[in-house]
């Protein structure tokens, strides 16, 4: 069966963001490749043989789900860490396959415990400290008991990394916040070690704070939407770019995602075009319909804003997004036939349509219009 859309993700983009982002980092720290959320919509089953092949050898994940999947398919060579959930029942299985791990609650430390003790192996984990973002770690009180927990129990754990997560690194506006979160992160790994307790690795920069705080890169960065081919945000690009001496943009697109014309037909002046009255042809129009809508990770609020790619040309989306189409005003463009290709994310005849400009159009982040495209369409590995 044909879906209604096709998702293409273009290998060597991805491996020369890759590299591009290990040279600029440094060989000396170590890049954790964050595939949760399906990749950041790209597809885990795709993305993780990529990485891999661009001397990639550690994943992050948001849950035990997406580290089973990411288990399925990188080599024995490469790590999987756990950022977020661990229900009681999978963290059998993540300690069994010496999966690493978030802790950022004392019961989930004991529970660890337990297990790693049943299994003789070793829990591998990363202590999460809280510094200033207020959702998930340690606070200083909570570790004045978490400590000599790990004293007594050290046979059962491996403290593979200490961590905090920055509170906005991607704006000018948190700077202050981050100096603080940095040093008060600091001023806790000194405390541990002079407790005995000695992590492996220090890690706390997304791509953002990679890219502005140098300072934050430590042993290991995780980097997310960076490796896809989009800069956190235009202030990160900035911040980047001035340093250079060349002005392009280092990073190439790993995604599109490509559809059909399903069937074209003639609207009259004066005619509503989709429900309700978004949209009054102000003149005879040509409109082809597409077969993807909203359901599709196509938002709504693209309604009379959207551009999408036919025959090498921008036609501009009218009417209301439906829940599995989506219309484009193809009047000015000649030689359009049922079947045709149709980019929303992408290249065609040297136009693009890129995220970013798509994202201005929604009003989104980069990360959620990514994060929304639906595991059920299809995903391509090109080039």
């Amino acid at each position: 069966m044909t879906g209604t859309s096709v998702i293409e993700i273009d290998r060597s983009a991805l491996i020369h963001n890759l590299n591009f982002i290990q040279n600029y980092i440094g060989h000396g720290v170590r890049v954790s490749s964050v595939v949760k959320a399906n990749a950041y919509g790209h597809g885990i089953e795709e993305i993780v043989p990529i990485a891999e092949s661009a001397g990639i050898n550690h994943f992050s994940v948001f849950s035990a789900d997406e580290a089973q999947r990411v288990f399925k398919v990188k080599s024995d060579q490469s790590d999987i860490m756990i950022m977020g959930w661990v229900s009681d029942d999978d963290l059998e299985w993540v300690i069994k396959k010496q999966i690493e791990f978030y802790v950022f609650e004392f019961s989930k430390l004991e529970i660890a415990a337990q297990i790693a003790k049943k299994l003789k192996k070793k829990a591998i984990i990363h202590i999460e400290v809280e510094t200033g973002l207020n959702r998930t770690g340690f606070t200083h009180k909570q570790l004045l008991k978490v400590v000599p927990f790990l004293n007594k129990n050290a046979k059962l754990f491996t403290i593979k990394g200490l961590c905090t997560h920055y509170a906005g690194a991607e704006s000018i506006a948190n700077h202050v916040r981050i100096q603080k979160q940095l040093k008060k992160y600091n001023q806790v790994y000194k405390w541990l070690v002079t407790r005995n307790i000695i992590p492996e690795i220090r890690h706390t920069a997304c791509s953002a704070a990679a890219i502005t705080y140098p300072r934050t890169r430590m042993d290991m960065i995780r980097v997310g939407i960076w490796q896809y081919g989009y800069w956190p945000t235009l202030e990160t690009y900035i911040q980047y770019i001035t340093k250079q001496m060349d002005k392009s943009d280092p990073l190439i697109r790993v995604i599109s995602w490509k559809s059909n014309i399903m069937s074209i037909k003639t609207v009259r002046t004066g005619e509503f075009v989709s429900y309700g009255t978004a949209y009054l042809a102000n003149e005879d129009k040509t409109i082809a319909i597409i077969p993807v809508g909203y359901s599709h990770g196509y938002s709504r609020s693209l309604s009379n804003q959207g551009r999408v790619l036919v025959g090498g040309q921008s036609a501009g989306v009218i009417g209301s997004v439906n829940m599995n189409m989506l219309i484009a005003d193809i009047t000015n463009i000649t030689n359009i036939k049922r079947g045709d290709e149709v980019v929303l994310i992408g290249s065609q005849n040297g136009i693009n349509i890129s995220l970013a400009s798509f994202a201005d159009f929604n009003n989104q982040l980069n990360y959620e219009l990514l994060a929304r495209l639906p595991m059920s369409i299809p995903r391509k590995v090109i080039n």
